[in-house]
């Protein structure tokens, strides 16, 4: 894992002039207020430019403390820096849980709502639907408070803000109480069966995924994941839709060994220790990679896994491995799940940007007729232009930009160019 002026995976090197950590919210709106230009950085786990800057960077990294537990109201309070595996471990040890996770637990909290990530689940929203409140340093240096209650026209048209709107002070998220989780492994899917039973497959455990490497018309993994307490005499059959339960344990990425996995093989355990799919003591993934990902309405899902298996002799080569998952609809403005279930496609690249750069317009033409659109921190080749006028609510969304930023402060190339 890179550190300094690089992103994680050190595919791309950021330009910032300074980085700014500020220790309390009071100095964060002091630097926010009397700094020309700046953006805010979270833990680097985005492929592209939208947190790059040739100005100043804010890191969050001192602002990492939980403020409060709320039993009352079933809610957690976080300062902007506060990562998932920090906050896990501290809701887990209290009886308490948050309601999903993405595959990896060390990203931040405040970057992985901005960028609308995701974990899995057709009954499951992105991370960022979990958010109750949340307080912003706009351009001025103001904190603004935006509320679920008083704000609820607002509130979700900030929550997923790409650093555009100003920088995350606190967040407050809904949680639940703890529970248990069982991860159990399919191998050999057959291709064949995607078109009738995709959706039967990706509802068939409380968070599911499917991996191939396309070397075969197949996925040579399934991950199902599944809540005990929901499902507590769950037992997994030999058989689902023609894979076969498997016996070891597996990394989704073929060659690679699974100590770095969180547990399988049907073991109970803590919730936080089961959703990702990576440890959060290990290196997750690969480590050095490039990655896509794209969204489609989830009826056309199994229609646009077929017609990206058309072009398998061409991915192959240069991927790792593919996964695929689902998202619950939600309300939130720059959501790729804005009003529709989708199913996200993802591709975790080998670090040979220009081979990745010729293919990913094949790709993205394949997912054309299906109104693809690409994860807001990936590596796609899509228009700026195109990708705004996917959002309904895009128009609105710039509208809140200028009133909390009107000299465009928080700008970057990233925002200029969706902004252009």
């Amino acid at each position: 894992m890179r550190t300094g002026n690089t992103n994680w995976a050190g595919n791309h090197v950021y330009h910032a002039s300074e980085t700014i950590e500020p220790e309390s919210v009071e100095e964060l709106q002091e630097r926010v207020s009397r700094t020309l230009k700046l953006k805010a950085l979270g833990t680097r786990h985005c492929f592209n430019d939208i947190a790059d800057t040739d100005a100043a960077h804010v890191s969050l990294a001192s602002l990492n403390r939980i403020l409060e537990l709320d039993r009352d109201k079933m809610t957690v309070t976080i300062e902007g820096g506060v990562r998932y595996g920090h906050l896990c471990r501290f809701l887990h040890e209290r009886g308490y849980a948050l309601a999903n996770l993405a595959s990896l637990p060390h990203i931040s909290v405040a970057g992985a709502i901005a960028t609308a990530t995701h974990g899995s689940g057709v009954n499951n929203g992105n991370l960022a639907t979990s958010v109750e409140k949340l307080d912003l340093v706009a351009a001025n240096g103001t904190l603004y408070h935006f509320s679920r209650y008083k704000n609820a026209n607002t509130l979700p048209g900030v929550i997923v803000n790409l650093g555009a709107l100003g920088v995350v002070a606190k967040i407050t998220l809904s949680i639940e109480q703890s529970y248990q989780v069982r991860q159990d492994l399919y191998t050999d899917l057959p291709l064949s069966q995607i078109d009738r039973y995709l959706d039967a497959i990706l509802s068939s455990a409380y968070s599911v995924s499917l991996f191939t490497d396309w070397t075969q018309d197949s996925f040579h993994q399934i991950w199902l994941k599944t809540r005990l307490d929901q499902n507590p005499h769950f037992a997994p059959p030999s058989k689902l839709y023609g894979a076969t339960l498997a016996s070891g344990k597996k990394h989704p990425l073929p060659n690679h060994d699974p100590v770095n996995c969180t547990e399988q093989l049907g073991q109970p355990g803590p919730w936080h220790e089961r959703l990702p799919h990576f440890r959060l003591d290990y290196t997750p993934s690969s480590g050095e990679e490039l990655q896509s990902e794209y969204y489609v309405p989830r009826q056309y899902a199994s229609d646009a896994v077929e017609q990206l298996f058309t072009l398998r002799e061409r991915i192959a080569p240069h991927v790792f491995v593919s996964e695929i998952r689902a998202i619950r609809s939600d309300s939130l403005w720059l959501s790729p799940c804005y009003q529709q279930d989708c199913v996200a496609i993802h591709f975790t690249w080998k670090p040979k940007w220009s081979e990745v750069a010729q293919l990913l317009p094949a790709i993205e033409s394949k997912l054309e007729p299906f109104q693809a659109i690409p994860h807001w921190g990936k590596l796609s080749t899509m228009p700026a232009k195109q990708i705004a006028e996917r959002y309904e609510r895009f128009g609105d969304f710039r509208t809140i930009r200028g009133q909390l930023d009107p000299t465009d402060k928080f700008q970057n190339p990233f925002l200029k160019r969706l902004f252009a």
